[in-house]
């Protein structure tokens, strides 16, 4: 996959955007609520697919090597290992699911909220997963810290990064944009 150099300077910007929301965070136990998920899901959204994941994979790996971008200043493996671990992998796949129905669904809000929510969901689902084995949880209280935790915030954050994805990009000159 080839990205230009305008495409390439887009999913570095927004891997560092990524990184300011991951800083907004409120504390709610074992897994903080951050604006994490809205700016992956705008960032994809704006960006499409190709450009969109390769600014989460950018964020992704900028904390794996140890810069302090997750959520409240997390980083290295050992964070990824954690019990938040399997949330920041499902951003990945969120990413991907998001833009593969923008690409065929376009930017209408109904289908820009419905991608954005599964999306979601599927994050929602790695993170409960992941959580599980990572704090030696029981599934009743990981479904219940995990997933339906944060259904509901998620559902708000859906809602916003569709809604503010569509009015931004038909606001913003394309030339801003990737067509990727």
């Amino acid at each position: 996959m080839k990205l230009t150099l305008h495409e390439q300077l887009l999913a570095a910007t927004f891997a560092g955007i990524i990184a300011i929301f991951s800083q907004i965070i409120i504390p709610l136990g074992i897994v903080p609520l951050s604006l994490q998920t809205f700016i992956v899901g705008l960032t994809v959204t704006l960006l499409g697919r190709k450009v969109g994941i390769w600014s989460v994979l950018i964020y992704f790996l900028l904390g794996a090597i140890g810069l302090p971008v997750f959520a409240g200043g997390g980083s290295g493996v050992g964070y990824l290992l954690g019990p938040t671990g399997g949330f920041l992998v499902g951003f990945i796949f969120a990413s991907l699911i998001i833009g593969t129905i923008i690409k065929y669904t376009g930017y209408a809000y109904f289908s820009t909220i419905v991608a954005n929510l599964l999306g979601f969901i599927v994050a929602l689902f790695f993170g409960t997963i992941w959580l599980k084995f990572a704090a030696d949880m029981n599934w009743t209280p990981a479904i219940s810290t995990g997933f339906f935790g944060f259904l509901f915030p998620e559902i708000i954050k859906a809602i916003a990064s569709g809604w503010l994805s569509v009015v931004l990009i038909r606001r913003l000159p394309q030339r801003f944009l990737s067509n990727g």
